[in-house]
């Protein structure tokens, strides 16, 4: 019940901030988000052993959300700074793994959202398809892995998950992106829609996976505890940070 009061709360607030909002307020949203899914990140892999990046990867994080393009040129002075930044540690050891990791999570969190606003910009329908696929998907994997699932996905990983789930979650949020693309985007061909809802659910329980196996090795049921039902909000968005990126990328190859 609390997972889907929360969901009922969260749900109007984006599809309003998505489809209705001021573009500063999707800027706004993703800069909070980000940050409480990074100190989430970063608190995983400083239960792992790695040097946390603390304040300087929450501060790298909004830069890199926030700069101009190219991009890239931003990720690459990140990249060094925390490279020079981790000469503090008394731990060498420590060094290479914690600007790595600062790294990486600057890239799964903001990165995505970066991608986000690009999908907006192309047409904020396909940046909600993109949320869609995995919303839907999780809905489907959760009922029809719990009524029809038999075998076991990535048992190591995450034990509940089977496959008849995975493809009970394909089907649903394929679904769900072409009965909002029939309403909301018909100019869009049916095939494009649903050719990029497969791709974009399938990243996304990658996504859900990765997540997972970053909190079993860190020995964590959750990366938080602020989201009633859901757990923290990593937990929350770990598809859509996969799932955003698929999609940007192969719109600009079917564009």
């Amino acid at each position: 019940m609390k997972r889907i009061i929360t969901a009922l709360v969260l749900l109007p607030i984006v599809l309003w901030v998505v489809l209705a909002g001021p573009s500063w307020t999707l800027l706004a949203l993703m800069a909070a988000v980000g940050l409480i899914a990074f100190y989430e990140f970063d608190t995983i892999a400083g239960a792992q052993g790695v040097a946390k990046s603390g304040w300087i990867g929450l501060a790298a994080g909004l830069i890199f959300l926030f700069t101009p393009e190219p991009a890239w040129v931003t990720l690459m002075v990140l990249a060094l700074a925390f490279m020079a930044i981790e000469l503090r540690q008394t731990d060498l050891s420590k060094a290479l793994t914690g600007a790595a990791t600062a790294l990486l999570g600057i890239v799964y969190i903001f990165g995505a959202w970066r991608c986000a606003l690009a999908l907006k910009e192309i047409n904020p329908h396909w940046l909600m398809i993109a949320l869609l696929v995995s919303w839907a998907g999780d809905t489907a994997a959760l009922y029809v892995g719990r009524t029809l699932g038999r075998h076991k996905l990535a048992p190591r990983v995450s034990p509940s998950k089977t496959w008849e789930g995975t493809i009970g979650s394909v089907i649903g949020g394929v679904a769900a992106a072409g009965i909002y693309a029939h309403y909301l985007v018909p100019s869009e061909p049916l095939w494009k829609v649903l050719a990029v809802a497969a791709a974009g659910n399938i990243a996304g329980q990658l996504g859900d996976l990765c997540e997972s196996a970053f909190k079993r090795g860190a020995g964590m049921k959750d990366s938080g505890t602020t989201l009633p039902g859901h757990g923290g909000w990593l937990d929350r968005i770990d598809s859509s940070l996969f799932s955003i990126p698929v999609v940007y990328a192969l719109l600009r190859v079917l564009i």
